[in-house]
């Protein structure tokens, strides 16, 4: 069924970061729906016991259907067919709470039951499983210290039961998972089943009671509305059944195809896997060793990813990573090393520096060579960043070296100036300006990649005069920026004869390419990796714009001379939204049609303003209803104008 956010299986085993957070979000809904569903059990409590007092249960019962739609159940739209639903039955329970009597029997059977049978078996058995993963995460993570602790003098009788304890606790951590978000996806379903059963049996035993006295029972919208709903019950009970069916197949294959995954190192009677040398990307957990007082050194478990040309870690329960180190770095080494006594141990050091950076342990002597091979192609490649050739190296160490020995005043400024070259096209960006530069490429993490393409993230938005005006020298001074505090959000600009206008102040964070054109998910990714990619390279330079909404098109028009920068037509702009949490970054999705045959392409902007981005959003709503609006009047003339043209002929033929 469309909407239904699901957990997906595959990611039981890794446990990563996103998936932990993922989770997070479906164990609040469901402690959410719990509430929900033992308060709405609660009110039809009321209504089948206090009979003297139907008429104020029946509307208490209505008011909380019609609530619903305000819990905020962070998997459920707001617009969802589930909450309109219920609001229709509220409407058909305003319409017969004035009944004083009922049958007690039959509201039992209808409608007590089904909800009864929601708490007890489905809710109760998510609070179940959810301390069962709990336990077996924390097994879990006790037999892998208990592993990783060996030592190479261990005997192999010690080896051998660590190594099954890690087998055993993996396993059942993994066949637990599995259970718990399969049970948490078909909750998903059941609650659009098992809040809608008790309310339309409760309305089909009121139409039953009072089937000969009462017009209200017999209105063709309330049996229409029964038959539709009943429908939508029988197919999404069809669809559970069918989620079912795949969700147990898809289980017993993940358990088949990724039981040798619960070893940490392969056994004898296994086929031997060759590490993969040839990765530029790799993400996992290690061990990373950092020093601590008295204890002289501690070992902790965390993610680490490469991105952007940067090791990064992520602790579990942490929605972000932090730089571990940056592989651009010249110098730097990896290989394996030795240290406290650990296997499968490497380490990242700087052969200028002489340095250690970073001590790291992997799960086996696989997973260590892969890791040491794909750093080792990243340094080769020179991380991520566009065009980094031999020369441009070369530049980059005479400007380093440069900058170093002069240790004045004068060379710190000579420094600065380098880095506020004139702004050139991404193609041309040279690698002395990487960390200020206006594009690089952006490493989506792998929660992100059906929703980002892996292109470059631009950070400026280039005039049609600088982009003529490349490669000539610019002109003296800073640019001139104008105060937004100082002037009022709208009515900054006003041109054209546009039915509708407004301007913004905003200043250009960012924008890049993305795979579908509209989807908050899609804008919230997007907002999150440019921030980071910015935080990564140390882009704080931003480009300052008013946004000029017309019931024509959207312009970002340069404050200093009013020229347009960009303009957009509303035809294009396919996506608008606000974030979630900070209001004051916005973006919108532009589609680019592509050749004939060809593949669209779609663009998401993201943007800082002083005001709140639900405003700005609101104002590109009401720009496209206009222009829409404006579209259909224009054509409805054109017809009325043909018509009239062919009457016209009509009237001339015949006389």
């Amino acid at each position: 069924m469309p909407g239904i956010e699901k957990l997906h299986l595959e990611d039981a085993l890794e446990d990563s970061p996103q998936t932990r957070n993922l989770l997070k979000v479906f164990v609040q809904d469901a402690r959410r729906l719990k509430h929900y569903t033992s308060s709405l059990q609660g009110c039809c409590q009321r209504v089948l016991s206090a009979q003297t007092e139907l008429s104020n249960a029946l509307l208490h019962l209505s008011q909380r259907l019609m609530d619903y739609g305000e819990q905020k159940f962070p998997l459920e739209m707001d617009d969802s067919i589930l909450t309109s639903t219920l609001k229709q039955c509220a409407a058909n329970l305003d319409e017969i709470r004035s009944v004083q009597q009922m049958f007690a029997t039959q509201l039992t059977d209808s409608m007590m039951h089904p909800l009864n049978k929601f708490l007890q078996a489905d809710i109760q058995e998510i609070a179940t499983m959810y301390e069962m993963f709990q336990i077996t995460t924390q097994d879990h993570d006790s037999a892998m210290n208990k592993f990783m602790k060996l030592k190479k003098k261990d005997n192999e009788k010690i080896c051998q039961e660590a190594t099954d304890e890690v087998y055993a606790t993996r396993k059942k951590f993994h066949q637990t998972s599995l259970h718990y978000y399969a049970s948490l996806n078909s909750l998903q379903y059941k609650r659009k089943c098992s809040l809608l059963e008790p309310v339309l049996g409760l309305i089909h035993a009121y139409r039953a009671y009072f089937q000969t006295g009462f017009d209200v029972c017999k209105k063709k919208e309330l049996e229409d509305f029964l038959s539709n709903i009943s429908a939508s019950v029988q197919g999404v009970h069809q669809e559970l059944n069918q989620e079912t069916q795949k969700t147990v197949e898809q289980i017993d294959k993940l358990e088949h195809t990724t039981s040798p995954l619960y070893h940490p190192t392969p056994l004898p009677d296994m086929p031997h896997s060759v590490a993969d040398t040839s990765r530029s990307q790799k993400s996992g957990y290690l061990f990373m060793r950092s020093k601590q007082a008295l204890i002289g050194s501690k070992w902790d478990r965390q993610y680490f990813f490469t991105q952007g040309g940067n090791l990064m870690s992520q602790p579990r329960e942490e929605f972000a990573g932090s730089l571990v180190c940056d592989l651009n770095e010249d110098g730097l080494c990896i290989e394996p090393a030795e240290a406290d006594d650990r296997k499968n141990v490497f380490h990242v050091t700087s052969t200028i520096t002489k340095k250690l950076t970073v001590v790291l342990q992997a799960e086996s002597e696989q997973a260590r060579d892969e890791w040491i091979a794909t750093i080792q192609n990243i340094i080769k490649e020179g991380g991520y960043v566009k065009e980094r050739t031999h020369s441009a190296t070369e530049t980059k160490k005479k400007h380093r070296s440069s900058s170093g020995s002069s240790g004045t005043g004068k060379g710190r400024k000579h420094s600065t100036s380098s880095e506020q070259s004139p702004k050139t096209r991404p193609e041309s960006i040279e690698a002395p300006q990487v960390r200020t530069n206006s594009v690089v490429m952006s490493s989506p993490s792998p929660s992100s990649d059906s929703l980002l393409s892996d292109t470059p993230i631009q950070f400026d938005i280039l005039t049609p005069s600088e982009e003529n005006a490349a490669a000539k020298t610019p002109k003296e001074g800073p640019q001139k920026r104008i105060n937004p505090f100082d002037q009022p959000v709208t009515g900054i600009l006003s041109e054209g004869n546009a039915a509708f206008e407004q301007t913004f102040v905003v200043r250009f964070l960012g924008s890049m390419e993305v795979k579908t054109d509209r989807g908050e998910e899609v804008v919230y990714e997007t907002m999150r990796q440019i921030m980071v990619a910015r935080a990564v390279h140390s882009v704080f330079k931003m480009t300052e714009s008013h946004l000029m909404i017309s019931s024509e098109n959207m312009k970002l028009v340069e404050p200093a001379t009013n020229n347009p920068r960009r303009t957009f037509s509303l035809h294009d702009v396919a996506f608008w939204a606000a974030h979630k949490d900070n209001k004051r970054l916005f973006a919108f999705i532009t589609r680019t049609v592509g050749s004939p045959g060809g593949v669209n392409s779609f663009t998401c902007h993201v943007f800082e303003c002083d005001t709140s981005g639900d405003e700005i959003c609101q104002s590109i709503s009401t720009a496209t209803k206009l222009a829409f609006q404006t579209l259909m009047e224009r054509k409805a003339a054109q017809k009325q104008k043909a018509q009239e043209q062919v009457e016209s002929e009509k009237a001339e033929t015949a006389s």
